[in-house]
């Protein structure tokens, strides 16, 4: 079964049928697949068009029709590049839109991971204990800025007279 009639038929894993449909990666790569197949198809069309531009000029005015007919396949193959850019830019932009919501998909599953995490951390806090602790610190600040105030003043040994 060739690419394109497994992509529209949907020939794929079955696995990927199971679960209801397929992961990202697999979506990913069927798409770039499918690009790489639409730019051979350019690749040959861009190759037959310069084939039948030469053939036209070949005939030129010696067989007219001959030249006509060229210059008509030609356009015939111009239409169908310009379709398959379409096409192209069509997957581009699908390509883009999954990634981006993959992406999307593993930075929400890793922000709820650090959420359960941090629920975690602060289920054995209580918001009491914790002001009780920031007094206790704050006070032993203070006692602390006292006993180092006190033994950086200078001591009055005999400077100061009593009258």
């Amino acid at each position: 079964m060739s690419k394109i009639s497994k992509f529209f038929k949907g020939g794929g894993s079955s696995a990927s049928k199971g679960r209801g449909g397929p992961s990202p990666q697999e979506a990913l790569a069927r798409l770039r697949e499918t690009e790489e197949m639409l730019s051979k198809k350019q690749e040959y069309l861009e190759t037959r068009i310069e084939r039948e531009l030469a053939v036209a000029r070949q005939h030129g005015t010696k067989n007219k029709r001959a030249a006509l007919q060229a210059l008509k396949r030609k356009k015939r193959y111009e239409k169908q590049l310009s379709q398959i850019d379409g096409t192209l830019s069509t997957i581009e932009f699908q390509r883009e839109a999954l990634e981006n919501s993959h992406t999307n998909t593993e930075v929400l599953k890793n922000m709820g991971y650090a959420a359960q995490a941090m629920k975690k951390v602060h289920e054995n806090m209580d918001l009491n204990k914790i002001d009780d602790l920031m007094q206790d610190i704050t006070e032993q600040q203070d006692v602390a800025q006292e006993i180092s105030d006190a033994i950086s003043s200078r001591a009055a040994f005999g400077d100061e007279f009593d009258e």
